[in-house]
């Protein structure tokens, strides 16, 4: 294989630019999804099942998608083919998933809603293996930092301006916060699930034109990747960096899924107050825990193109390790923030976390695959977000009903305990440059 070129900011930029898209679809739904399902009708106790689809679709689909993106080749590239047809089906889903109730004639909203939240994951699955891909495609090992930093500073911009949309449309645009109607969704989340169909296609597209992809005779003489096992040239071989990261990841993203489903029930219960989700109360609740979800993930685009930075100089692990310990400590701190708006200091760090989530592990790992198998593996190595998300989700509601008193809070407590858990965790993984 011939040495890959050093690309510029640029370069590295119009690649990884897409992510805003996908990223701003994803934090729509992260920040409204356990709402809409409630207005449909869901049972906050059955929130982590409804929330089953999107790690379930990620396991089944980023690995087809990464084996078959390894062997896709055409006018379009290796990966850009997967970028464009999973950006006009997660628009479609974004467009049609607070429409469940018009579309409701035999079937119950909430079940439409779920279903619509299935597609629109497993849509957004086929654009964002191939993304993880291709940085590791394109860039040279010393820039793997960079480019996957930078894929967290675009992510966090994406997800600040979809986590902030609704909020926006309401108190600066005047678009109702509260429908007419029980059982359907309100105008100002239904116009920002337009809006986000929109810019998620048309960050995707500007990749998809801005990039260009090296041909296959690039890989044809591919050697072996400094810290990978030497047999990975003749077999199939799971690097050992992948197995140990399995543990760090389970309690990274079980925490993670704690707070994208929990995080507004138990605004709404304890500091706003209320269990009904069509109350205008629970509708504030709702509004006000996107902006939550839009400052962590602003931390963590500023913060994105400092990681590589302090990895440079207290090693990868020990950075993500810090980074896991600040989120930890902040989910705990829930239990002593007194209002609403204070909220906003543990955001802070979960931001931090997020951003080290999002880029450290990949990081870690890209060094240890060898270039040709470099889909299939991060496909496979997205089991690692969805294998905790699905124990989550069959057990997560079950765990609050019967061990954590039924008050949401205490999930978001729980999750705090096991980000800690995962920074210690970090410690033990074996990588080249600790």
């Amino acid at each position: 294989m011939k040495q890959k070129p050093r690309l510029s900011f640029w370069q590295i930029w119009n690649m990884s630019f897409g992510f805003l898209g996908i990223q701003f679809g994803f934090a729509l739904q992260n920040a409204n999804a356990s709402r809409i399902l409630q207005t449909f009708g869901a049972d906050v106790h059955h929130l982590p099942w409804f929330w089953l689809v999107a790690p379930i679709t990620g396991m089944i689909v980023q690995p087809i998608i990464g084996y078959f993106s390894d062997r896709t080749w055409g006018r379009l590239g290796r990966r850009r083919p997967y970028f464009l047809v999973g950006a006009i089906l997660t628009s479609t889903a974004l467009i049609l998933m607070p429409n469940a109730p018009h579309l409701a004639t035999f079937i119950a909203p909430m079940f439409i809603g779920g279903g619509m939240l299935m597609i629109m994951d497993a849509s957004i699955n086929i654009s964002m293996e191939p993304f993880r891909a291709l940085v590791a495609d394109k860039l040279p090992e010393e820039q793997h930092a960079l480019g996957f930093s930078m894929q967290t500073l675009l992510i966090g911009i994406g997800a600040v301006l979809g986590s902030w949309l609704p909020w926006i449309l309401a108190n600066l645009f005047n678009v109702p916060e509260t429908s007419e109607q029980a059982g359907l969704v309100p105008q100002n989340v239904t116009y920002s699930f337009y809006i986000g169909a929109a810019v998620l296609f048309a960050a995707i597209l500007w990749t998809v034109i801005r990039t260009r992809e090296y041909p296959p005779e690039f890989y044809e003489s591919e050697p072996v990747s400094e810290g990978a096992e030497p047999e990975q040239r003749k077999r199939f071989t799971i690097p050992k960096t992948m197995i140990q990261l399995l543990l760090v990841q389970f309690f990274s993203w079980f925490a993670l899924f704690s707070m994208w489903v929990f995080t507004t029930p138990a605004v709404a219960q304890n500091f706003y107050g209320t269990t009904d989700p069509n109350s205008v109360a629970f509708s504030e609740a709702g509004n006000w825990v996107g902006i939550l979800f839009g400052v962590y993930n602003a931390i963590s685009a500023i913060i994105a193109l400092s990681l590589p930075v302090i990895a440079a100089r207290i090693g990868r692990k020990r950075t993500h390790a810090l980074a896991l310990t600040l989120g930890g400590i902040s989910f705990l701190s829930f239990a002593v923030i007194p209002t609403a708006e204070l909220l906003i200091i543990p955001m802070i760090g979960i931001g931090i976390a997020w951003g080290s989530i999002l880029a450290m592990p990949y990081a870690m790992l890209a060094s240890s695959i060898p270039p040709k198998q470099m889909g299939i593996f991060m496909g496979l190595f997205n089991m690692s977000i969805t294998i905790p998300q699905i124990v989550n989700g069959i057990f997560g509601g079950l765990i609050l009903k019967y061990m954590l008193f039924g008050n949401p809070l205490n999930s978001i407590l729980m999750a705090g305990v096991l980000m800690l858990l995962g920074a210690v965790s970090t410690l033990f993984v074996k990588i080249k440059g600790v």
